[in-house]
């Protein structure tokens, strides 16, 4: 059947029809396995420490404890029956012959700007589309204008060297205020908190000493028999550079293709310097108890209101990008009141499971000591094993005592918790010891910690805000900057502001029109691991959803091939291959077994890594308490899945199956997704897991088989594209996920790739040039091993949700330009004003807002050998978004690079003993992940494989 999924088709005059070869030529040449690359002072004491530093505050330890260039995209070889083996050198070679197309390659058009010969270029915009209905959204862009001054960069050293900014800016900060009118020259510099300040002028010397003293950080009060000490800074100012507006200012006018960062990273220093003296600093944003009201995470963790900033080139000229936003933070309580969520009762000692819990809670934190008549604060590295009352240590009179002793001794104070253990700080070999109830959480520290579900829903739900409410708020952040009356941006550095949002022209594409392909499902059977189900709803469960996909247009047999069974929660690789053994019995292949999971969590990794990786069996994990409603909704999220897993396609575009979609249709496309997902904060030994996807229909393009790799932790190159090992019989073997991806294709369509689309999630601007270079090599390599010769035209897409340009509409009460939670419509797309001055970029809004404000996809173009018109690369990547497997609607990411997040989520699974919930609810992970030593994830059987199992 078919279905329109909104609006009308587009046309297409290009309809070659690809010639069928006879039989496959590929040659395997060693297979594609994934596996993994490797890459290849103490300060004083004041706590229950030293007792040399009287009135310290804390128990003294003993001593010894302790470009794209614009060639001629390639033409795609006639398919042969046979072809030779690609030599080692030829493969070699590609390397050096990519880095060189990539980097020196002139451009072919002589109008085009000059560009440094050594800058990696990025493809031109090809023009800017013209398909949809006009409209005009407001975008969180604010107008920058400059007036012209004379830019100096000086270098900064500061002896002794300080790693904190915050001292940094103190001494920089009382440089100015003592040398401002006499060696400074009048000017006011803007400092980055590091090694650089800029002037809006010349200094009046190229290099300058100045000696600068800041009170001692040592909080307890002077006296006459002590007076306050000062620390000295030695201060060397440098003339480092000149940066020159002049290049901007050609750069914005699309006269020159490089942009000059460092112009505008002195602009974006300018710009930061007073917020990051009120505020708490957290990469690009800043945040405050002052910029809204502090809300309750739970846990002893608590949000902060704040905003992101960043200034950026656009078409427009300078645009400043302010979005709100809000952060976690540990709340300023006692330690005591902590642990309290992790243990109520603490007149107890905690148990090993629970004293684990909390050191790796408090580590790392810095707390304040209540006790004293000063703040004195401490960096906690752990806690004691022993609790309080066992807790020996020497003082300096040689006495052994314990932490009670000493505190009831030294300040008359009873503790009350003496079965807590106590925090340690100092150093391994002369610990300090504070305890819990005499220590405060320090305010304004980040908690960095991954959020428990109950936080992250309580954060959502706080923050979620409507896009007229949100909009409202960046404007009042806006105005309460008031970045026209700062005395540096305005009148040194002559920077000007906009005080409203930017007007943008869009468009609104039209959606596809789509159909549903059911797949067949014969040999099929459940088990149920929850007991607290009645005995009757497994059978009525299964009824239901097997009535469900045959109404869907699916083909499903209602008798199970074995009968539906009930099996012991914790004998769950048991029962599991009972049932595949079972099965086989009968000489049979299970094609889909439906599992109720156990009603404690914890089991959905193990039985996906038994089902896919030893098994092969592909499931589908329901929830009990879903299982138990009998909701047809349910059932209908659920029957998608499966018909996916079985082989059928929940949406085909019938623009697909008309071959009517531009640079698809025509040829045999292959369209790949490629992700990186890195592990939690704290997991620092787990390693980073690749994924790449690759549709392997044509020309319909919607089953995309999935690959996965285990890499470096927090390599972002995926090193496993293509590889080759030397065996000593069979040669040169060439494997990796891109060639093993082509020859499936090959398989399962009985062509080769003419074309290739990467979409590629999950870079940032910063590595765009490093993650082209390597993954185009190793897709050229992986070509090339395959056949002699063989190079598809390539386009290289990154896909980014992970930025803050929001899009509002221009009259939130045009019922003709919102939807019902009030964002921009489905498809509404933008390549102008905000976008890139030269390159190939949009943002795609692709999918209906349920609350909160949408987050349109910034797709940016990096390499474009099949010469996309602005049109066709969005109309495509649009329509694809409502081909998404696992819903009827349109989705906000282009599915490949959705469907390779998901892979990657799933393999963490093979490899990690989680405690996720799992299931078809869409549950995340609860708890936090083991790390892990890096080695080669557990391999997917051919027959998981050949289905869509990741969703």
């Amino acid at each position: 059947m078919s279905r329109r999924g909104g609006g009308g088709r587009r046309p297409d005059s290009r309809r070659d029809q690809p010639t069928q070869a006879p039989a496959p030529s590929f040659q395997r040449g060693g297979g594609g396995a994934a596996g993994p690359r490797g890459r290849g002072r103490q300060g004083q004491r004041g706590g229950a420490g030293r007792g040399s530093h009287s009135g310290s505050g804390a128990a003294p330890s003993s001593p010894h404890t302790a470009s794209t260039s614009t060639a001629p995209a390639p033409s795609s070889p006639s398919v042969s029956a046979s072809a030779s083996a690609p030599s080692s050198s030829s493969v070699s070679t590609l390397v050096e012959e990519t880095e060189q197309k990539l980097t020196l390659a002139a451009p072919a058009a002589a109008t085009l700007p000059p560009s440094s010969s050594q800058a990696m270029r990025f493809p031109v915009r090809p023009g800017f589309g013209t398909v949809g209905k006009k409209c005009v959204v407001r975008a969180n862009h604010f107008m920058v204008q400059l007036a012209e001054r004379d830019i100096h960069h000086y270098d900064v050293s500061i002896t002794p060297e300080v790693t904190s900014k915050k001292i940094n800016r103190q001494i920089i900060s009382q440089l100015i205020n003592l040398y401002r009118l006499t060696h400074l020259g009048e000017r006011m510099p803007a400092y980055d908190g590091m090694k650089s300040i800029y002037t809006a002028g010349p200094l009046p010397f190229e290099s300058k000493e100045f000696i600068i003293k800041l009170p001692d950080s040592d909080p307890r009060p002077s006296s006459s028999t002590r007076p306050r000490r000062e620390r000295q800074f030695r201060v060397v100012i440098r003339l480092a550079s000149k940066p020159d507006l002049y290049t901007l200012q050609q750069f914005l006018l699309r006269r020159h293709f490089e942009a000059p960062y460092e112009v505008i990273q002195v602009l974006d220093v300018v710009l930061r310097a007073a917020p990051s003296e009120k505020h708490t600093v957290v990469g690009r944003s800043f945040f405050s108890t002052d910029l809204g009201p502090v809300g309750q995470l739970g846990d002893g963790v608590e949000y902060w209101r704040g905003y992101f900033q960043s200034l950026r080139p656009t078409q427009m000229g300078l645009s400043l990008n302010i979005d709100v936003s809000a952060r976690s933070f540990y709340e300023p309580i006692l330690v005591t009141e902590f642990v309290q969520y992790y243990c109520r009762d603490l007149s107890r000692p905690l148990s090993d499971q629970v004293r684990l819990k909390v050191k790796k809670a408090l580590k790392g934190i810095k707390v304040v000591l209540t006790h004293m008549e000063y703040n004195k604060s401490y960096k906690i590295t752990g806690i004691s094993s022993e609790p309080m009352s066992r807790l020996m240590f020497t003082d300096d009179n040689a006495t052994r005592l314990s932490v009670v002793q000493y505190f009831r001794q030294r300040y008359n104070i009873g503790l009350q918790f003496t079965s807590l253990p106590a925090l340690v700080a100092g150093s391994e070999a002369r610990p300090i010891y504070l305890p819990m109830e005499l220590s405060r959480i320090a305010a304004g520290q980040r908690y960095t910690k991954r959020l428990n579900e109950r936080q992250v829903t309580a954060l959502l739900r706080a923050t979620c805000q409507r896009p007229r409410d949100r909009e409202a708020n960046i404007r009042m952040m806006a105005r309460t900057n008031a970045y026209n009356e700062d005395t540096l941006v305005n009148k040194e550095f002559g920077i000007q502001v906009a005080d409203g949002l930017t007007s943008v022209d869009a468009r609104i594409l039209p959606a596809p029109m789509k159909m549903f392909n059911g797949g067949r499902v014969e040999v099929w059977t459940c088990v149920n691991f929850s007991t607290r189900l009645n005995r009757d709803v497994p059978f009525q469960f299964c009824q239901g959803l097997v009535d469900m996909c045959n109404s869907k247009g699916m083909v499903f047999n209602p008798r199970p091939v074995i009968p539906i069974s009930s099996s012991n929660p914790n004998q769950i690789e048991k029962a599991l291959v009972d049932v595949h053994n079972r099965t086989a019995q009968q000489g049979k292949q299970l094609q889909m077994l439906i599992i109720i999971l156990p009603d404690v969590s914890g089991s959905y990794g193990r039985i996906k890594r038994v089902c896919e990786t030893e098994l092969g069996i592909v499931s589908q994990c329901c929830q009990p308490r879903q299982a138990s409603r009998l909701n047809m909704q349910y059932f209908e999220n659920v029957a998608l899945k499966i018909n996916v897993k079985v082989g059928g396609r929940n949406t085909v575009l019938v623009d697909a199956v008309q071959k009517r979609i531009p640079l698809v249709t025509d040829r045999p496309t292959i369209i790949f997704g490629a992700d990186v997902t890195h592990p939690q904060p704290g997991e620092d030994s787990s390693p980073s897991i690749a994924a790449v996807v690759a549709s392997m229909d044509w020309p319909e393009v919607t089953k995309y088989r999935g690959l996965v790799s285990a890499q470096a932790h927090h390599e972002e190159i995926i090193q496993d594209l293509y590889k080759s090992t030397q065996d000593p019989q069979r040669g040169l073997v060439h494997g990796g996920m891109i060639r093993e991806l082509l020859i499936a294709f090959r398989r399962s369509t009985n062509f080769k790739p003419h074309r290739i689309i990467f979409y590629r999630d999950g870079v940032s601007e910063g590595q765009f040039s490093q993650v082209l270079l390597h993954e185009m090599n190793a897709i050229r390599q992986a070509c090339a091993s395959l056949e002699e010769g063989y190079a598809p035209p390539v386009t290289f897409v990154v896909v980014q949700k992970r930025h803050h340009t929001r899009l509002f509409p221009a009259d939130h009460n045009r019922r003709d330009l919102t939807d019902r939670s009030g964002n921009i419509l489905p498809g509404t797309v933008v390549d102008t004003h905000i976008c890139h001055p030269t390159e190939f970029d949009f943002y795609l809004n692709s999918h209906a807002g349920i609350q909160g404000t949408s987050r349109p996809t910034h797709y940016h173009v990096l390499y474009d050998e099949n010469r996309f018109t602005a049109d066709g690369l969005q109309v495509l990547t649009n329509n694809l978004c409502y081909t998404y497997a696992r819903c009827t609607r349109s989705v906000s990411i282009v599915p490949p690079a959705y469907y390779a997040h998901l892979a990657a989520f799933r393999a963490r699974y093979y490899i990690e003993d989680e405690t996720s919930a799992g299931g078809s609810t869409g549950g995340s992970r609860s708890t936090a992940e083991r790390s892990l030593a890096i080695r080669p994830l557990p391999v997917i059987k051919d027959n998981v494989k050949d289905v869509m199992f990741y969703c």
